[in-house]
């Protein structure tokens, strides 16, 4: 127990030319791409959380012979990441499916550029085994922990929805990992929404009994998101197309070298090596093209959180998209199975 909670603190090439894209404020072009040894004096701001995208970038080698400077920062989830983006902190993140509808709903000048497959099968709803809870539909009347705008909301919300039941049927207590596992720990909630690592690492520490996942639920996708700021700069907007194709195939050494992404995982989170290759195993996100098919699905969840009452109203997902850089990442994509 006393491990978990310390990793959870822990926790705490080039396209051509011009691409037209539309986003909430109008129709803008994005800037011609610039040679990448103009970049020798930019500092591209990326958000992160531990054990994310640094650690996989460090661990492919893929830093090796950057044209520019990142600084990374480090946060609890995805909400704060688009907030970061919004009021110009960082330039570009990888969230949740979520993080990019709330974002959406509340106007942020965001925009999602890059897709990634993470499965849904680390993204739980968590009891403890001895709770008479078993299933979603059980969960009437009873409270559930989980960070505000996460994947983690995503999923509980959909998983209402199939079973027929509203957030007014459950108490939603909105608590970052940290806080949500010492309530959980302490029975002050009866359940646990949470992704990867946080589930793989309570599911070896805790005597805990997953009820649902995501997979087959939601369409258990993460997005690549960077500030409108960035988009319209031509030496940010060069770095960010860079960074993708370096980002895509480091997944994909990842892919390939489990084993030693698995250790390197774990060294740089502070996990269980034993743990880290369970969360990795599951949640590792490949790259996906940014299809219609994908932004329809997120489209179908944004409307399922206005429904809810969960945001004000649905926005029009598609308008804070931007597909300029899919030309670039289609030979590096995989097709989804």
């Amino acid at each position: 127990m006393s491990r978990l909670i310390v990793v959870l603190a822990l926790l705490t090439v080039l396209l051509a030319g011009c691409v037209t894209r539309e986003d909430a404020a109008g129709a803008e072009q994005a800037p011609d791409l610039v040679p990448l040894t103009e970049l020798s004096d930019l500092t591209l701001q990326v958000g992160d959380q531990k054990g994310g995208t640094e650690a996989l970038l460090t661990a492919a080698g893929a830093l090796n012979g950057l044209p520019y400077t990142i600084a990374f920062s480090t946060f609890t989830s995805g909400p704060p990441q688009i907030e970061a983006a919004t009021a110009g902190r960082i330039d570009f993140a990888v969230t949740g499916n979520t993080p990019p509808i709330f974002g959406a709903a509340s106007g942020a000048k965001v925009k999602v550029v890059s897709a990634y497959d993470g499965s849904g099968r680390g993204d739980k709803v968590l009891v403890h085994r001895d709770s008479p809870i078993r299933s979603v539909a059980e969960l009437r009347g009873r409270r559930i922990a989980l960070a505000k705008g996460s994947s983690a909301h995503g999923n509980v919300l959909a998983q209402l929805d199939r079973a027929g039941m509203t957030p007014a049927d459950v108490s939603l207590v909105f608590l970052q990992p940290a806080d949500a596992l010492g309530a959980f720990a302490q029975r002050q909630v009866d359940a646990w929404a949470v992704w990867d690592p946080y589930t793989a690492q309570a599911e070896a520490d805790i005597p805990v009994r997953s009820i649902a996942q995501a997979t087959g639920v939601t369409n258990g996708a993460g997005f690549g998101v960077a500030s409108d700021r960035a988009l319209a700069d031509p030496k940010r907007n060069t770095a960010i197309s860079d960074l993708l194709v370096r980002y895509a195939k480091a997944v994909q050494w990842a892919h390939d070298h489990p084993e030693e992404w698995a250790e390197k995982y774990s060294a740089a989170v502070g996990l269980d090596p034993a743990v880290g290759a369970a969360a990795q195993d599951r949640s590792l996100r490949l790259p996906l093209p940014l299809s219609d098919e994908l932004v329809a699905s997120e489209q179908q969840l944004t409307d399922l959180f206005a429904e809810s009452g969960q945001i004000a109203e649905a926005p029009e997902f598609d308008k804070w998209v931007d597909r300029r850089y899919a030309e670039t990442l289609a030979p590096l994509s995989v097709a989804r199975t």
